[in-house]
This record gives structure tokens, C-alpha cells and sequence, in this order.
């Protein structure tokens, strides 16, 4: 495989404006507590209700608070209400990136034991076939969706793969 590194990092330029915008950063999160993000929450902020990871690790909450508790696997039609998608939880704990710079997510894309044991194909299609990951492209009423789509997305992974996927230089 030919390396072509200016188109790699041009294609990679795509993918992490997805995976660093908050429809996707706020649950691939380090210290188990999601976020949210949007103007009408003036910044920023940790998700109310001390909604955790879980105990048993699965991403899904909380005995007694499971994050299908509020998210349905529909969004809400509620001004502010609840978004949702078919399986609702975080992602694992491997795949934390919340913020991060494009390098460091670069390298743990790339990292089988940071990515979930995925390929870069496998990660192509997480992408445009996950259905709660699909739910960053319509994040419902008053919520800023992630840029591209699921396609546009999957592209460009494919597109920095078949390209050597380089990774910017860290700051």
C-alpha cells in the first residue's frame, strides 16, 4: 500500500471534526460521567442525575439508573427532552476520547487495544451502520448535529486507511 500522506491527513481532517464534535465526544468519555453540550447549556457540562458509566462497566448506567431509564430509542418530542437511539449507552471505556487532540485519537483509532479490538474497515462500518452512532447525524430538535453523515464519515475512514492513515504530528 502506497503511502500518501498529505491525502491521509486531509481525509483524517474529516473523521475527527466527527469524532471530537460533542453528538460524538460527550459519551466516549474517561471519567464515566457523559456530558452535555449545546448553546442551551451554555457550554459544556457533565450530565445531571450523577449518571455514571456503571459498575459492571458496560457503558448502559447505573443499577437503577440504566440510561434506557430516559433514552428511548427515539428522541423525545419534548422541547429539551431526552434523545434516543436503539441501545442507548457509552461508549467502552477504551474508546474514551472526550477531549483529546486529533493526534492522540489518531494513534487510538489506529490501536486494536484502544479501539475495541477493530480494524480500520471494522471502524468504517461501526461508523455508518451503528445505529445509536447514526443518532449524531439527528440528534433531534435543537440539537446541533454532528458534520457529513454516516456515509460521509465512512468514506473518509476508508478513504485515510487506503491512504496509510497518518496521523498528525502531536503539539
Amino acid at each position: 500500500m502506497a503511502v500518501d500522506t498529505a491525502k491521509a491527513l486531509s481525509e483524517w481532517d474529516k473523521v475527527y471534526a466527527v469524532f471530537s464534535h460533542p453528538r460524538c465526544a460527550d459519551c466516549h468519555v474517561a471519567d464515566e460521567r457523559p456530558r452535555w453540550s449545546g448553546a442551551h447549556y451554555g457550554g459544556t457540562r457533565v450530565h445531571a442525575f450523577n449518571v455514571q458509566r456503571g459498575a459492571d462497566g458496560s457503558g448502559f448506567g447505573s443499577p437503577g439508573l440504566r440510561c434506557m431509564t430516559c433514552h428511548f430509542s427515539s428522541n423525545s418530542k419534548a422541547l429539551h427532552g431526552p434523545p434516543g437511539a436503539e441501545n442507548w449507552h457509552l461508549a467502552p471505556a477504551e474508546m474514551a476520547w472526550f477531549g483529546k487532540s486529533s493526534a492522540e485519537i489518531c494513534a487510538q483509532i489506529k490501536d486494536p487495544l484502544r479501539n475495541g479490538n477493530r480494524s480500520l474497515k471494522d471502524i468504517a462500518v461501526h461508523v455508518r451502520d451503528d445505529r445509536l452512532v447514526a443518532w449524531g447525524w439527528a440528534p433531534g430538535s435543537g440539537r446541533e448535529p454532528a458534520p457529513g453523515s454516516a456515509e460521509a464519515t465512512y468514506q473518509a475512514i476508508e478513504n485515510w486507511a487506503a491512504a496509510g492513515a497518518s496521523c498528525p504530528v502531536a503539539q
